[in-house]
């Protein structure tokens, strides 16, 4: 039963790990923050997840401000 969480949870991860890479990738910072921000998150997958998702480029992202 470990097992199968093991590869679910690794799965998922990995799903985010390219989700949060494809993010950083289409954002509007400069190249050399994009490429840190990808190190990060492929050295470090799940910290460095939970690092982009609190700090991480925003991507192109509609003003939330309604104006």
């Amino acid at each position: 039963m470990s097992d199968a969480f093991g590869g679910i949870f690794s799965l998922l991860i990995l799903i985010l790990d390219i989700w949060a890479i494809i993010s950083v990738v289409r954002s509007d910072s400069t190249t050399g923050k994009k490429v840190l921000w990808v190190l990060l998150i492929v050295v470090l997958p799940v910290v460095g997840l939970i690092i982009w998702g609190i700090m991480g480029p925003r991507g192109n992202r509609p003003d939330q401000r309604g104006l």
